[in-house]
């Protein structure tokens, strides 16, 4: 009953208010006003006690002042300019990140570039081995016969070594794009932008911000692992279908004929391998990347990157040889 003694007595004191016409044009008279008045004494209706537990009498109160005019603005006009201002120039805003998802063409690994680099790189990775150089030896020698032998160089087994070699990367490249675009539509998208995203451009951004060393190496590595992600799954499915064409579907060079447990114990062999040097492979590809942001952010990074990524399954075959295990 307290807003309604405070208006009787504002209406007492300026009794112009109490015509119809001045009571509408006057601000004061809002609806705001209004809905206070009738909080107020709904509130004073009940004990104070009993607020906490019934609350506020199960209603709620919307304000709609529609062409209304509030009185704090003459009272404080100062404090409006500030408001207004701060409105107008854009000062109070809400920082939102954006997580751009940047997708690939699907072939992409059949564009003349990557095609290009891929048939370099496997041509030269089975046709330098033959191009070493050999020391000339005399006829007299005893080992005169198997240098003669060893002359007659294969040229066609590298090649068909090759052929398979740039079908098997561009299968890759090919089966990451798949699974990126499995990943943008059946996760969130922010997962989404961390799995796609350019771990050489992110190591540049993470340089700018002045992280101390074993945070800005973290912080790479675990980019890197992500990133990574779906290039080694993409992989490790290549691998595992290539694995279960041998074992089920080609025929063994030997005459030896294995059953189809012994076929499937094999398989299953394989599988395990296989996933071992994939895990490897991330594992220290991660590494790699931290390690290597630390002498140059973006082409360190990708260095470091490729070391640990040919290295990690190496190091996964010898550490198992160590401990007697068969991988």
């Amino acid at each position: 009953m307290a807003g309604i003694a405070l208006l009787l007595d504002l209406l007492r004191r300026n009794p112009s208010l109490s015509s119809h016409q001045s009571l509408h044009s006057h601000g004061l008279f809002s609806a705001a006003a209004a809905a206070s008045a009738a909080a107020a004494a709904a509130a004073a209706a009940r004990p104070f006690a009993s607020r906490a537990i019934f609350g506020d009498g199960g209603f709620s109160y919307a304000y709609c002042d529609a062409g209304a005019i509030p009185t704090w603005k003459e009272e404080n006009h100062d404090l409006d300019i500030t408001v207004e201002n701060i409105i107008q120039n854009g000062s109070v805003t809400y920082r939102t990140k954006d997580y751009p998802l940047e997708l690939k063409p699907l072939f992409s690994a059949f564009g003349v570039k990557a095609l290009a680099m891929t048939s370099l790189r496997s041509f030269l990775l089975f046709y330098l081995p033959l191009l070493e150089p050999r020391f000339p030896v005399e006829e007299d020698d005893d080992f005169a016969e198997e240098v003669s032998e060893e002359k007659k160089r294969d040229f066609v087994i590298p090649f068909q070594n090759s052929v398979k070699q740039i079908i098997r990367e561009t299968t890759v490249v090919t089966t990451r794009r798949v699974l990126e675009r499995v990943a943008v539509h059946h996760v969130s998208q922010r997962m989404a932008w961390k799995l796609l995203k350019d771990a050489s451009r992110s190591a540049k951004r993470k340089a700018g911000r002045g992280m101390p060393t074993p945070l800005y190496v973290y912080c790479v590595s675990r980019t890197t692992f992500r990133a990574h992600m779906l290039g080694v799954a993409a992989s490790w499915l290549v691998q595992i279908v290539i694995e279960a064409y041998r074992c089920f579907i080609r025929k063994p060079n030997n005459d030896e004929d294995f059953d189809s447990r012994e076929k499937i114990r094999l398989y299953l062999k394989k599988v395990y391998g296989t996933t071992i040097k994939c895990g490897a492979s991330l594992v220290f590809a991660s590494i790699g990347a931290g390690i290597g942001a630390l002498i140059h952010p973006s082409t360190g990074q990708w260095i470091g990157c490729a070391l640990g990524d040919f290295a990690g399954p190496i190091i996964a075959i010898v550490c198992f040889e160590k401990l007697h295990l068969e991988l």
